[in-house]
């Protein structure tokens, strides 16, 4: 790996990343705007308020850890804090509060079990066993750079990937792919959610290093991505909106690094096919399936939906292709809004499916990051 030095304000050193939606590159005025902004704000409010530990910035499985099930939550926290992100970047008021959370969130090393390579430097305390679970992390730490400012969380992704993913690439017949883990029985377990989010992660530090050598990581892994596809539309299988939505933000980044029009149209078909396969959708209602009540399958929505906007607002997107994302998005919406108990704010906890409402019991973190993840995308999608 060729590594450059950064430069000292955190600004892109190569080719744009492309319409990245942000306060600079707003969408289209669109439906209801304050309507959305006031509900990302009450649905991520919950998620703060009830599962965020505030002395150290991560997040427990459940209601103030009340099942004391939050010890080997790891991957999960950094797409909780990406809603957190999105929120400041979406309000003001919001941004230094949640921004120091975030801080907290990298202090305590994002609630990370494993401890066997801290001493090494700060990256050291973000080494993991399962490659995914750090990938996952790189990408949270680098949109806290592009959010505060700060590159101390973008070099820590660098040196992460540079220490711990790249090096575990092993050969397959098509060239190199990374293994889910680095234990042995995962030798040839070259999953998507492992090489997509590492994709990803690579254009990105190529992004702000401008090193040829993290293009040359991404291409590689974009190859092994699709060399393992079983069609031309599922990531992989079965299809899970998590992949699907990765490979595709991995492809349109990939696309505005090089120009390559491929990129996108593979972006716009593995997308659409998360929003439109009867594999990935309810039959009966049209919105996001039930993909499963564990903390894995619970925050895979969670994933999906900022990647779907970010296309849906990318002036290089397919129109026609954009436009069916953002009517499913705006479906799925909907109907998490009729499905949203008010009476019980601050606990008014989102379901694991969106077309049913929270009936008691103990509520998930996952659920409710996926839901309030899908507020923040819309009032993302709709500001003006």
């Amino acid at each position: 790996m060729i590594s450059c030095a950064c430069n000292n304000a955190l600004e892109p050193v190569g080719p744009s990343n492309g319409n990245r939606p942000s306060p600079e590159n707003p969408a289209p005025a669109g439906e209801q705007e304050g309507k959305w902004a006031a509900l990302a704000d009450s649905c991520t409010n919950v998620l703060v308020t009830n599962f965020l530990d505030k002395s150290t910035g991560t997040f427990w499985s459940t209601p103030n850890d009340i099942e004391r099930s939050s010890t080997y939550i790891y991957w999960q926290q950094a797409h909780a804090l990406d809603v957190l992100l999105y929120a400041a970047q979406r309000n003001e008021s919001l941004k230094e509060t949640y921004l120091a959370y975030a801080d907290k969130w990298y202090v305590n090393y994002a609630n990370n079990y494993n401890r066997d390579h801290r001493g090494e430097g700060t990256w050291g305390g973000f080494f993991n066993v399962w490659t995914d679970d750090m990938a996952w992390i790189c990408l949270t730490l680098i949109r806290i750079s592009e959010v505060s400012g700060n590159k101390k969380y973008l070099e820590t992704a660098k040196e992460v990937f540079d220490r711990y993913i790249w090096p575990r690439r092993l050969a397959y017949d098509g060239g190199y792919a990374l293994p889910w883990t680095n234990r042995p029985e995962d030798v040839k377990n070259f999953n998507a959610c492992t090489n997509a989010p590492s994709c990803l992660v690579a254009g990105n530090l190529h992004t702000y290093y401008g090193s040829e050598g993290y293009l040359d990581v991404a291409k590689t892994l974009y190859k092994s991505c699709i060399d393992h596809m079983p069609d031309s539309e599922r990531a992989e299988e079965p299809p899970l909106s998590y992949t699907q939505g990765t490979l595709g933000e991995a492809c349109r980044q990939l696309y505005h690094i090089t120009g390559d029009e491929t990129y996108m149209k593979r972006a716009g078909v593995v997308l659409q096919y998360a929003f439109t396969s009867n594999r990935c959708t309810d039959s009966a209602t049209g919105v996001l399936r039930h993909e499963g009540t564990d903390m894995d399958q619970s925050l895979f929505k969670a994933i999906l939906i900022p990647y779907a906007v970010n296309y849906v607002l990318d002036a290089g997107a397919d129109a026609r292709t954009a436009q069916v994302i953002r009517e499913k998005l705006m479906l799925c919406a909907k109907t998490l809004d009729r499905h949203l108990d008010r009476g019980m704010y601050p606990r008014m906890y989102c379901d694991y499916f969106w077309g049913t409402t929270f009936g008691g019991g103990t509520a998930s973190m996952g659920a409710q990051a996926s839901g309030a993840s899908l507020m923040e995308g819309i009032a993302r999608l709709v500001e003006e």
